[in-house]
């Protein structure tokens, strides 16, 4: 029974007991138990110890009554014997009480007997020594001195006697040792004694564990963690890791780019550990990256404030001022250099040094027409540029030396095809991406005399009637010249070929500066019936250049002369007389001599049968007739041109060539003196084939000398 515990049923079986405490009857048993014995242990024979049969336990109604109302045993009236009826626990029966004992009383009736048991509890060392925390935390100071003690707290074990607490042990440490002191009540305290000086930037906290055992058999222990914070005191500056470091950027990154975050480090704590960043400059580096660059004072973060350009500068050196907070204060310094990555933001600069405009057309190739230079900003290959231009053009680009090329001429200019370029010239840099610059600039060819006048066609005809006026416009030639300038100004002139027995310029002249062929004088289709006039243009280059052209001039002719009889011969004022015979039929007089020389009322004095007797006019007066001679004339130009004539042939050939037979010679263009008609009469006169009224054939295109016939003016 635990002290001072009753109850109030128990008062009848207190009073029966003090009621038979003299009396034989009562008797008091005492056992003992270990507290770690299993339900239905025996712990005494009660039978044998009240001096009873076991046989009679039943008939006397033995009973068991536990006081406080717990119910730790049992009777076992077939055997006599006191069990055990549940697992005890002394630490929980007793606490710490150094003695444990559990009171019973028995009750048997018939007579009515009461007898007290007590039953002791043993201790076993079945509890382990706790510590009231499992983890322990101390301070100490770094500067403490050797000796410097931490009392720590005692363990606890409900367990009594040699199974409680007996020692303690402390792991092993540089700087730590334990002791035990025992207090005046026999408790054992455990101290942590500092053995050698700390260094809290070495080692700021140690972690130790504190062990405490028993007395047992087997020994049980607890432990707890220790762990001891150093305190730190101002001993260490500011450390950059590394003193000197490298960032590569990019130009041109964004406004606010981390370009790096400063490793600094202090080994100390609190205020003593905590760093603030500057800028550091001097007389000598007046910190021009401080327009550029911002740090932040507390974390120590450098980022971009302003947009960088490596062609303004490749690299920046930035000094770093690093101090704590303690006192005194202490410092550190770090340096950053911050070295640009080149992109390709720059294009191509073309810059044209020297353009030789305009430049002739017969300039030799390799003949240098403009000097240019590139540059790039950019570095490596993003500053690395090539020039181009288009390959269809007769030039092309040589290189100089570096970044300057000349242009040259790569093959014959012709400014009468081009009369200029426009050259485009393309700077690409091998960058990536590319970038390409280009310029355009007009280059002029200049002109020169390198092509003659050239006339529309080397042979013309034109008609002139003949008695008209002097100065009357005979035909305009013209001529082109490809060329500009003085080198296309044309001026034309006749030439005196020889041909007439007077020179042409005597008939003929002609406006330089138009082409226009004017009459010098009345022309006589009866003296001249054709001139050949020889015309040449030529330029007003250095030298100049000409060409020639013969343009046929026909005299057409009019009804400017009156017949004469030449047949028979009939004296001046005589009269004409021919007999007529007797049997003369109707027509006598309209018989022809020779059928191919009729002529119709109509007909004028022409080549026989080339007439058409519904037409009048000079002969050629007829497409037939013109065409003919123009085609003969033609040819013969032809063959003057193939080399096998040349122009003017021999007299009386017209440029015509004999092979096209005499036929087709001046000597034999009809002469219409030949056939004359006599108008009102059917005869017709003729005169010898082949020959001229007292006249021999004159040279084609000359004069000849009028016979008996009044000179026209």
């Amino acid at each position: 029974m635990l002290a001072g515990q009753s109850l109030p049923w128990q008062l009848p079986l207190l009073l029966a007991a003090l009621s038979c405490l003299p009396a034989p009857s009562c008797a008091q048993l005492h056992y003992s138990v270990p507290e770690d014995r299993e339900p239905g242990f025996s712990v005494g024979d009660l039978a044998k110890d009240l001096g009873v049969e076991v046989r009679s336990l039943a008939a006397r109604n033995l009973r068991l009554v536990s006081e406080g109302g717990q119910r730790h045993f049992q009777v076992d009236l077939a055997a006599g014997v006191l069990l055990l009826d549940s697992r005890l626990d002394r630490e929980a029966l007793c606490g710490q009480s150094p003695t444990c004992s559990l009171h019973l009383q028995l009750v048997m009736e018939n007579p009515l007997q009461l007898h007290r048991v007590e039953v002791d509890v043993l201790d076993v060392n079945d509890n382990a020594p706790q510590f009231p925390k499992p983890e322990v935390v101390l301070e100490i100071t770094e500067v403490a001195n050797p000796g410097t003690r931490l009392p720590l707290e005692v363990a606890e074990d409900p367990d009594m006697g040699s199974n409680s607490i007996s020692t303690y042990e402390l792991s092993p440490s540089k700087h730590f040792a334990l002791s035990i002191n025992v207090r005046g009540d026999g408790v054992k305290m455990p101290e942590i004694v500092l053995e050698k000086a700390l260094d809290r930037e070495k080692v700021p906290v140690h972690h130790l564990t504190l062990t405490a055992l028993d007395g047992g058999n087997p020994v049980k222990s607890g432990t707890a963690r220790v762990t001891i914070h150093v305190l730190d005191a101002n001993d260490n500056p500011p450390v950059c890791d590394p003193p000197i470091s490298k960032v590569l950027l990019e130009e041109n990154v964004p406004v606010g780019t981390l370009v790096t975050k400063l490793n600094v480090t202090d080994l100390d704590e609190g205020p003593n550990g905590d760093v603030e960043y500057s800028f550091k400059t001097s007389n000598n580096a007046p910190g021009k990256f401080t327009k550029l660059f911002s740090l932040d004072a507390r974390t120590g973060e450098i980022r971009t404030k302003a947009p960088l350009d490596y062609e303004e500068s490749s690299a920046y050196e930035i000094a770093i001022r690093a101090r704590d907070k303690g006192s005194p204060a202490m410092e550190g310094h770090c340096h950053l250099r911050v070295e640009l990555i080149d992109i390709n933001d720059n294009s191509p600069e073309i810059v044209l040094t020297s353009v030789s405009s305009p430049v002739q057309e017969d300039a030799a190739p390799g003949t240098v027409i403009a000097l240019i230079g590139v540059k790039d900003s950019d570095s490596g290959d993003n500053g690395q540029v090539r020039l181009q231009i288009a390959k269809e053009l007769p030039f092309k680009l040589v290189s100089s030396f570096k970044e300057h090329f000349s242009l040259v001429t790569s093959g014959p200019l012709d400014r009468e095809k081009a009369s200029g370029y426009n050259i485009t010239v393309r700077a690409v840099d091998s960058g990536s991406p590319q970038r390409a610059t280009q310029k355009t600039f007009y280059l002029r060819i200049a002109d020169v005399n390198d092509n003659a006048p050239n006339f529309s066609s080397p042979f013309d005809t034109a008609h002139v009637q003949e008695n008209s006026l002097p100065g009357t416009s005979v035909f305009s030639v013209s001529a082109s010249d490809p060329d500009e300038g003085s080198n296309a100004k044309l001026s034309y002139s006749i030439l005196d070929n020889g041909m007439q027995d007077a020179p042409i310029s005597t008939y003929f002249r002609i406006d330089q500066d138009n082409g226009t062929i004017y009459t010098v004088r009345a022309l006589d289709y009866e003296q001249d019936k054709v001139f050949q006039v020889p015309v040449e243009v030529k330029d007003a280059g250095s030298p100049a250049l000409s060409s020639t052209a013969v343009v046929h001039v026909f005299v057409l002719d009019e009804n400017d002369n009156a017949p004469n009889i030449v047949y028979p011969s009939v004296p001046k004022g005589s009269a004409f007389h021919q007999a007529i015979p007797a049997l003369a039929e109707p027509g006598y007089l309209q018989a022809q001599p020779n059928t191919d020389w009729r002529f119709s009322q109509t007909q004028r004095p022409g080549t026989s049968g080339s007439q058409n007797g519904e037409e009048a006019g000079a002969w050629p007066n007829n497409q037939f007739d013109t065409e003919m001679l123009q085609a003969m004339i033609l040819a013969s130009a032809n063959e003057a041109a193939d080399g096998n004539s040349t122009l003017g042939g021999g007299n009386g050939t017209m440029g015509l060539s004999a092979r096209y037979g005499p036929q087709f010679t001046l000597q034999h263009v009809p002469d219409y003196r030949q056939n004359v008609y006599i108008p009102g009469s059917n005869a017709t006169l003729t005169n010898a084939a082949g020959k001229r009224d007292a006249k021999n054939a004159a040279p084609a295109g000359g004069n000849k000398k009028k016979s008996g016939k009044k000179e026209k003016k």
